[in-house]
Order: structure tokens, then C-alpha cells, then sequence
């Protein structure tokens, strides 16, 4: 459309010429005494127009001979800049192929071609920027070196560089710096120093992923427990890791600071500061009751931990694994043994109503019997312990469950029976 609109133009000029020229009969006289000399007006607006034309190529030649030199220098400096980028470019490219050497060679002459633009006047408006990753590239190849002094000389120096600049791009550089120093902190086990320089980092850097991530293995190493709970609870909101993997990380967090609680009052801080989600968790139910029976708690103090544990899983036992179903019928077990008559007839009968819905699962027979034994409800522990000792697969439980019934035929005088029941109870 717009060299269509420029052709039509051209035309309309091309015809107003014509127009102008074809019929014009106007001379031009010019006196010079004493000649006079006639010329035609198309014939000096023509040389005019060459004039022109003339004295605008000449001017435009000039300028362009006069600023050959600068360009000459703008192109020398352009080279020595590409030059640079170049070897900043081949330094990372180096550092990511294991060639250390190399990049830090490479990185170095970075620094030496900046330096040469400087020196020629020419100051690179991102300078500092440059300056500052060719030194992180020299501090990364020393650390992957394990030349610790030069590491740490360049990694001063890129710091220098970006130290009170503004603008984003210098902070983010920054940034990046404090990060990778906490890391080589980290992986020379100095954790107090890996955790100094996450704390120099802004609050919003202080929450990246990567960051975090360093905290958690940093807060692990110091057996800061708390720090490192609270860092993967931010790591697994954010899905740094699987589900699966996060909800283990997390259970073995919670477990170290259940056995860390030296006294009943820390256990019930640590229990509070659970998520309602972590205390659903069986293992971690499971392990915060069997601590308190350790501590020298109440009863009913455990088997309040556990009950919404055991109502969500009472009626799916087969679905836990095996260590899992264990531990939790054996924590019952002694939790209620332990707990007051009241919190133990609430619990009798909750164990009798899920040994009903599931007649045939032996650990609910087990449990069942138990909590019948303590109760001295005799014949019908005797009947359920009796069906369980036939049908635990667990070793332990099944030698527990023989043992009741070795007490039970003490209890009725059956010398014969007991020796029976004893005996399997050894043999597991």
C-alpha cells in the first residue's frame, strides 16, 4: 500500500513538472555590463538543483572523511568488547564442561579485555556486570580447584563490583554471588558460615527455592531441627520435592525433634507446632505417644495423640505396612494399659466396636483381648488372644499375644497350659 501511495505521488509530480516545464516561456537575464546574458528559467532551476545535489554529496564526502578515524576507534573498541563477551562466554562454556583451567583462563582474559576498553576511554555501560561474572566464573573454577585463596580473592572482587550499585540487574548479580558462596560453604561443612551469608541475602531471596534448599541441608548439619522443619515445610509448599518425598523428609524432621524433647513440656511444644496434617501422619502419632509413655506421661495424654490416628486407620490396618501396623497396635496397646479407668473404658469400647466390623483381623483380636485382660474380662480375653496368637504374622505380637496366654493359664492354675504357651511365646 505505501509504495503503491508513493508511485501515484511520483506521477503527480512527475506531471505537475511537465505541466510546469512544457509551457513555460520565462527567461532568466542576468547583466553583467557589458554583457548581458539571457538564460531559460527550466535551464537554472535544473543547475540549481545540481548545485544542490552537488554541494550535499561534497559536504557528506567531507564528514565522512573527517569521522573515519572515530569510526576507525569505535570499531577498534567494538572489536575489544565482542572480544570480551566472547571470553566470558567461553569461560561459562568451560565451566559447564568440567574445564576448569580453561575457564578460569578464559575468565581472566574477559578481565584483561575490559580492562583494555577502560583504559581506552571506552566504559562499558555494563562493566560492573560483566566484571562481576567473569570474577564469579574465576571463583567457581578455583573452588572446583580447590584453591581456596584465589576462590576467595575473586569472589571479594566480584563482590566489590556490584557493591552499592542500583538496578536490578546488579542485584540479582549480587545475589547470585551470596548464593553460590553459602553453597561452597556448605560443601566445606562450615555451616555457620553458610547460614551467614544466607542471612545477608534480602527477605524475598531469602524464600527462593534455591536458597531454601541450602538452609535445609545447612539447619540438618547444625541439628537446628526446628529451622530445618519449618525450611522443608516452605520447600514442599513450593513442590521442590515429590509428594513422596517431601512427606518423608518432613517425618524424619518431626521424628528427630520427638526424640529430642527431653521433657514432657518440650514434647507437648513440639506437638503443637505440628500442622493438623503432620499429626495425622501415623508414624508421627505414633512416635510422639510411645515418647510420652518414655517421659513418664499419662496414659490418656498418649492415647489423646492418638486418637484421630487411630480412627482414620482402625478400619484399613491391612493397608499399613507391617512395621507401621505393628508399632501402632503395640502404642495402643501400652497407652491404654497406662491411661485412667475412664480413658480406658472409652477406649475398650472402640477397640471391640472395630474387632466387630472386623472380626477376622488378628490385631484388632489382639488388641481386643488385651484391653479385656486389663479390664479382667478373663474368658473373653482368653477367646480373642487365643484367635490372634493363631494369626498375627508379626513375631513380636504373636510372642506377646503367647505370653498374655501364659499369664491367663497361670491365672486358672493350668501349669500344662502355661508351659505350652511360654514355650511358643520363646519360640516366637
Amino acid at each position: 500500500m505505501r509504495a503503491a501511495l508513493w508511485l501515484l505521488a511520483l506521477f503527480a509530480v512527475a506531471v505537475a513538472a511537465a505541466l510546469f516545464a512544457g509551457n513555460n516561456q520565462s527567461t532568466l537575464t542576468v547583466f553583467w555590463p557589458p554583457h548581458r546574458i539571457d538564460l531559460s528559467l527550466n535551464l537554472v532551476l535544473l543547475v540549481l538543483v545540481a548545485v544542490f545535489v552537488v554541494v550535499h554529496l561534497a559536504l557528506r564526502a567531507l564528514a565522512a572523511m573527517f569521522e573515519m578515524p572515530a569510526q576507525a576507534r569505535r570499531w577498534r573498541n567494538q572489536q575489544k568488547e565482542r572480544a570480551a563477551h566472547t571470553a566470558l562466554l567461553d569461560a561459562l562454556g568451560h565451566l559447564l564442561a568440567g574445564r576448569f583451567i580453561r575457564a578460569r583462563k578464559a575468565a581472566l582474559g574477559a578481565l584483561s579485555r575490559e580492562r583494555a576498553l577502560d583504559a581506552a576511554g571506552e566504559r562499558l555501560a555494563h562493566a560492573a556486570q560483566l566484571r562481576a561474572l567473569a570474577h564469579l566464573v574465576a571463583a567457581e573454577s578455583a573452588q572446583a580447584l580447590q584453591d581456596r585463596a584465589s576462590r576467595d580473592e575473586h569472589l571479594q572482587q566480584a563482590l566489590d563490583q556490584t557493591q552499592g550499585r542500583l538496578g536490578v540487574a546488579a542485584q540479582e548479580i549480587r545475589e547470585g554471588i551470596q548464593l553460590r558462596a553459602a553453597r561452597w560453604a556448605l560443601d566445606e561443612r562450615d555451616v555457620q558460615a553458610s547460614l551467614g551469608w544466607l542471612e545477608a541475602l534480602p527477605v524475598g531471596a531469602q524464600r527462593r527455592t534455591v536458597a531454601l534448599r541450602i538452609r535445609l541441608k545447612a539447619s540438618r548439619l547444625a541439628r537446628q531441627t526446628a529451622v530445618a522443619l519449618e525450611t522443608a515445610r516452605l520447600l514442599a509448599k513450593h513442590r521442590a520435592f515429590s509428594p513422596v518425598a517431601a512427606q518423608s523428609l518432613l517425618r524424619g524432621l518431626i521424628n528427630d525433634l520427638i526424640h529430642g524433647a527431653h521433657d514432657l513440656a518440650q514434647l507437648q511444644r513440639v506437638w503443637r507446632d505440628l500442622d493438623p496434617t503432620e499429626r495425622l501422619m501415623t508414624d508421627i502419632a505414633v512416635q510422639a505417644a510411645r515418647r510420652v509413655l518414655d517421659l513418664g506421661g499419662e496414659g490418656a495424654l498418649a492415647c489423646g495423640w492418638l486418637l484421630p490416628v487411630w480412627e482414620a486407620n482402625h478400619d484399613r490396618l491391612a493397608t499399613l505396612n507391617d512395621v507401621q501396623r505393628v508399632r501402632l497396635v503395640r502404642t495402643v496397646e501400652d497407652a491404654v494399659a497406662a491411661a485412667d479407668e475412664a480413658t480406658e473404658r472409652d477406649w475398650l469400647a472402640r477397640i471391640e466396636a472395630a474387632q466387630q466390623r472386623h472380626p477376622r483381623d488378628s490385631s484388632l483380636q489382639y488388641l481386643a483381648g488385651k484391653a479385656c485382660m486389663n479390664r479382667q474380662l478373663w474368658g473373653k480375653a482368653l477367646q480373642l488372644l487365643t484367635q490372634a496368637a493363631a494369626g498375627l504374622p508379626d513375631a513380636k505380637l504373636r510372642s506377646r499375644a503367647w505370653r498374655a496366654l501364659a499369664e491367663l493359664a497361670e491365672q486358672r492354675g493350668d501349669a500344662e497350659g502355661a508351659a505350652r504357651a511360654w514355650k511358643a511365646a520363646a519360640s516366637g
